[in-house]
């Protein structure tokens, strides 16, 4: 509940109070912190192999009044790839995101999409020297798009504390987030349903969750 809606931790306790579940919202907390990021790493590891063409975007984050960056890579569908937090948005940061990329999902594209940030050419050159770059602010709506989920949860926590705790947070969100929201506009709604019930198949399987008699 807490990384699939924007909902505050005292919101998942009344809905848990509700349901006849009594527990504090900071157990929830707790709970987050210690399963949130092991739940995260098997459904990435359950889901297709990701597109071809990687999106690539960085949004600003304020941190106890200090500017951080955002960086996050999808692919062509939307679905995202992975999620890194950092002070910097030069070229060495941008090489360390390829390399991350590279090593955490072990295949190259065929084709990376960037806004106009020279960073990105620079770290294409070094990283992917083979693969096609295009950088065009109006090509890269898959990316920006995607960045609206954390905009709301950021709202919703009144700002991350630290660029410790968004990136732990924002790595278990973007993966369970997606998972219970696939791209409905590529489906017709009998997809949309069955992709929903395997969602939830999924999730029961990977959690351990047993479902009421």
């Amino acid at each position: 509940l807490y990384h699939v809606f924007s909902l505050s931790l005292r919101d998942v306790e009344l809905i848990l109070a509700e349901r006849g579940i009594t527990v504090t919202h900071e157990s929830i907390r707790q709970w987050c912190l210690r399963f949130g990021a092991d739940f995260a790493a098997k459904l990435r590891r359950r889901r297709p192999k990701p597109g071809d063409t990687w999106h690539l975007d960085e949004v600003f984050l304020r941190i106890n009044g200090v500017l951080h960056y955002l960086w996050r890579a999808v692919d062509q569908h939307g679905v995202v790839l992975d999620i890194l937090v950092q002070g910097r948005r030069n070229a060495s940061a941008a090489k360390r995101f390829f390399k991350r990329l590279l090593a955490r999902l072990k295949y190259k594209p065929k084709r990376v999409v960037t806004d106009g940030l020279r960073s990105y050419g620079v770290a294409k050159r070094e990283v992917l020297p083979d693969v096609r770059h295009r950088s065009s602010r109006y090509l890269n709506n898959r990316a920006e798009n995607s960045h609206r989920p954390t905009r709301r949860r950021e709202r919703q926590m009144q700002r991350f504390k630290s660029p410790e705790q968004a990136q732990r947070f924002l790595s278990a969100h973007a993966f369970i987030y997606g998972h219970f929201r696939p791209r409905r506009h590529l489906m017709t709604a009998g997809e949309y349903r069955n992709g929903r019930v395997n969602a939830f198949r999924t999730w029961r399987q990977e959690t351990r969750v047993q479902l009421p008699a």
